[in-house]
């Protein structure tokens, strides 16, 4: 729990509870709980297992199809986290849900397949540097907290985890249109093996040669070559032609 960082008076967010193990120890740190449980089987098995907890709420629901504004109006927190272990085949649908939902988190701390946490982390440069560590880097900072074998498990699974923090960063890139930023940082890791030059064009390549020029890049790089400062001079250069 240390490793979530929760501070008093604070709202966790936790989805997929399982039997209630982890929701248990957030509830001795958190002044409320907040658990979104898609199995209404376990019902009865979070029953008992939360039965002395009184700051503990599970919705029984699907979390992908849940207004999170809607469901935390009436709670009064100064921080509001989430604390997860995140079905595999639904993180990025999640972390999405959880950017789009516009809601100032703290951070965010999840256990994810550990190859899938290597490619959110992953530094410009990288083999596994791809969009969605660019668009988790504008909300985020990102950071590997430890490895999880998946020999932890019974039953034991194919793959082994990892456990990453993203703690919100106060946004000061000055991004001018960020459907505009979003679209070009899609645009430009749509085709791995291709150039930005194959990739963006239908973007004006000579606005876009000309900020390249300023990083000592030009159209012949690829997208992962590029940091999140680059995605942004060239995405305001564009908006300002």
């Amino acid at each position: 729990m240390e490793k979530s960082n929760i501070k008093e008076n604070s709202l966790v967010i936790e989805v997929g509870p399982g039997a209630g193990v982890l929701t248990k120890e957030l509830s001795k740190y958190a002044k409320n709980v907040l658990s979104y449980e898609i199995d209404t089987d376990l019902e009865e098995i979070l029953d008992e297992n939360l039965k002395d907890t009184n700051n503990v709420n599970i919705i029984f629901d699907d979390f992908l199809k849940r207004d999170i504004k809607d469901d935390i109006k009436e709670y009064n927190y100064d921080n509001i986290y989430v604390v997860a272990n995140i079905p595999y085949y639904i993180t990025t649908p999640i972390i999405t849900k959880l950017i789009d939902s516009k809601i100032n988190f703290t951070s965010i701390t999840i256990m994810i397949q550990k190859e899938v946490g290597e490619r959110l982390s992953a530094k410009c440069g990288s083999r596994d540097y791809s969009s969605i560590t660019v668009f988790l880097n504008y909300y985020f900072d990102i950071h590997k907290l430890f490895d999880v074998s998946r020999n932890s498990f019974i039953p034991k699974p194919n793959v082994d985890s990892v456990v990453i923090c993203l703690e919100r960063k106060n946004n000061n890139y000055g991004v001018l249109d960020e459907k505009l930023f979003f679209d070009l940082i899609r645009d430009s890791f749509k085709y791995k093996r291709k150039n930005i030059r194959n990739n963006l064009k239908k973007y004006d390549l000579e606005i876009v040669e000309n900020v390249l020029k300023e990083y000592g890049k030009d159209l012949t790089c690829r997208a992962e070559e590029l940091d999140i400062e680059v995605f942004v001079r060239i995405a305001n250069a564009l908006k300002n032609r």
